[in-house]
């Protein structure tokens, strides 16, 4: 015998879709490229925790640093990250609230499966 179907999912309520420019709808399309990459969504996720530095994100995620440097200058250029400098050092967090929403959805989305 097979394993037991998976139940329907929970119907999504309506809502209306927010208006988006074709202008803007390049730049998001440009900003989910940015997150196709496993090792800049590996960044990205841990900037969710708070400032962090690129030598604290290159141990945690056993990247070089020079790679993690590249990585958010093009995080930065996109919007997904900010910086923060103080003193010598540059500290990286998530940009705003809703890129951190984003991200935290996507990954309780995935973690649906695991369940």
């Amino acid at each position: 015998m097979g394993a037991a179907p998976k139940p329907a999912p929970k119907p999504v309520p309506k809502a209306p879709a927010p208006a988006l420019r074709e202008d803007k709808t390049y730049e998001l399309a440009d900003m989910f490229k940015m997150l196709a990459d496993p090792s800049r969504l590996r960044i990205v996720i841990a900037t969710l925790e708070g400032p962090v530095s690129v030598g604290e994100i290159a141990e945690r995620l056993g990247l070089s640093i020079s790679l993690v440097s590249h990585h958010l200058r093009l995080l930065r250029a996109a919007r997904l990250v900010t910086a923060d400098r103080r003193g010598k050092q540059i500290f990286y967090m998530i940009h705003d609230q809703h890129v951190a929403h984003v991200i935290s959805d996507m990954i309780a989305h995935v973690n649906e499966d695991a369940e």
